[in-house]
């Protein structure tokens, strides 16, 4: 390969021979060749994967020690290099493509080859003598086959409760407190963009309200069965080579380890075969990501002019809108959101597809699933923060403009339906929309009811409680 060591790099070793590596490297040579195979997009795997990596392989040598299977000085040594790795470590040691073997076991290599060679330098397994293997016992008990799948599951619960449900909560309660400051904001409400009856603004943002709360429930109905892992079912499920109480004291390990109760999944052959609960969330964050796409298109509506739009809310201004006409200001946090849902709506596609790969005994695009899910939950997460913070908290009710287009909505003739019937009501809407006059006006001409009778039936307030008028 023209490179020779004592010249930046260093001889590593593997079942295909040497390969020289650089000598800050602490992984060695399957994820250097791996690296070199994989020139494919330039993104390794999001650092929430490697950390869940890096934490079962913590509590697979927990369990192996309590098993006698690992010596007290290895495990010991594999433990504290799990803790070491910082920031720095993520950013550089573990460079391996998405897009390589779809078992994902050159980035499960990475792993145990990083940890191997910062064990090997422990004080402990120096004085010891010991060698610390990448495969014999940092992957012991272990294949890249139940690993990865149980680092999909283990990086996706993680992220959503620590991230994604917290920023739901926050978006929620953002939104219910600005529905308590607007109750009595009476507005024309709208269906298939024209006016309709009339509503509470407090109503249409308790609507968003009621959405983003569906969703974060629907996302955390999927936590128990994420919670379920591959782990022990080693190459295909049956646990070759690793003891038949490994799964459960893995689990309760790692539960220690994550604050976070986890368990083997109940048939570890579906467990590495499919992708399902992926799938399962996936959609359930495109669900949230439909929702987010209506709310942002909302405010966007509502924000529209400021002349020649709606112009109920004015959104805040947070950058110069246009580098030729000077004065615009754009909803640029509603469409941030927006994109966000797009690509969370691809993501899903991406994920589905990715699930029907489980050919026989494994899935075979299981990074990609890792990547694309893990890319879903932090995008929605920072939306909804975002959504909460710079759109929703301060954002400004336009009272005048929201009165003169309810006082002139030719659809609070709807009132008048049960009295005067739908075809004479009709009559009244054509005539006040096409002089521009407000219905009253209009009513009082056209039927033998009172003004005062009229100023009941018609009264904004009263239709937004629903029921019959009269």
């Amino acid at each position: 390969m023209g490179r020779q060591p004592g010249k930046g790099y260093r001889t590593e070793r593997d079942s295909l021979g040497e390969v020289q590596v650089p000598e800050e490297a602490l992984y060695g040579a399957h994820t250097h060749r791996a690296r070199e195979n994989f020139p494919v997009s330039g993104s390794s795997l999001p650092a929430e994967f490697i950390r869940a990596i890096v934490l079962i392989k913590k509590s697979a040598a927990q369990a192996n020690r309590e098993l006698g299977l690992l010596d007290e000085a290895r495990a010991a040594a594999i433990v504290a290099a799990c803790d070491s790795l910082d920031d720095q470590h993520l950013a550089t040691q573990f460079p391996v493509d998405v897009y390589q073997t779809g078992s994902g076991t050159s980035s499960n290599m990475n792993v145990n080859e990083v940890l191997a060679h910062i064990a090997n330098k422990n004080r402990a397994a120096r004085d010891s003598g010991l060698d610390i293997s990448p495969n014999d016992h940092v992957n012991m008990s272990q294949s890249s086959n139940d690993v990865i799948p149980s680092a999909i599951h283990v990086s996706a619960l993680l992220a959503v409760r620590d991230h994604l449900l917290p920023a739901l909560r926050h978006l929620y309660t953002q939104l219910c407190d600005k529905a308590a400051t607007v109750e009595d904001v009476i507005k024309t409400g709208r269906t298939h963009l024209m006016d309709a009856v009339p509503m509470t603004l407090a109503q249409e943002i308790g609507a968003w309200a009621a959405q983003v709360e569906s969703c974060r429930e629907r996302i955390r109905g999927t936590l128990p069965r994420l919670s379920q892992l591959a782990q022990g079912g080693t190459a295909i499920g049956t646990g070759l080579n690793a003891p038949p109480d490994f799964a459960e004291l893995f689990a309760q390990k790692l539960s220690a380890n994550t604050a976070q109760q986890f368990r083997p999944a109940g048939n570890l052959f579906a467990a590495i075969a499919s992708q399902d609960t992926a799938v399962e969330l996936s959609g359930q964050l495109r669900v949230l990501a439909v929702a987010l796409m209506k709310i942002a298109n909302d405010l966007r509506w509502m924000n529209s002019g400021p002349l020649a739009g709606f112009a109920e809310i004015e959104l805040q201004a947070l950058q110069p809108g246009s580098s030729i006409m000077p004065g615009k200001v754009n909803p640029v946090i509603a469409e941030s959101v927006a994109m966000v849902a797009a690509r969370v709506m691809g993501n899903d596609v991406t994920i589905g597809v990715a699930g029907q790969s489980g050919n026989f005994q494994l899935n075979v695009m299981l990074p990609l699933v890792a990547q694309v899910l893990l890319d879903s939950i932090r995008l929605l997460g920072n939306a909804a923060q975002l959504l909460a913070d710079k759109a929703i908290a301060d954002f400004a009710v336009n009272h005048e403009r929201i009165a003169q287009t309810l006082e002139r909505n030719p659809i609070l003739v709807t009132a008048l339906n049960p009295i005067i019937g739908y075809a004479r009501a009709a009559e009244i809407a054509k005539v006040a929309y096409k002089s521009g006059r407000p219905v009253m006006e209009v009513a009082i001409e056209m039927t033998d009811l009172s003004e005062a009778e009229l100023k009941k039936l018609l009264d904004p307030a009263r239709l937004t409680r629903g029921g019959l008028v009269g």
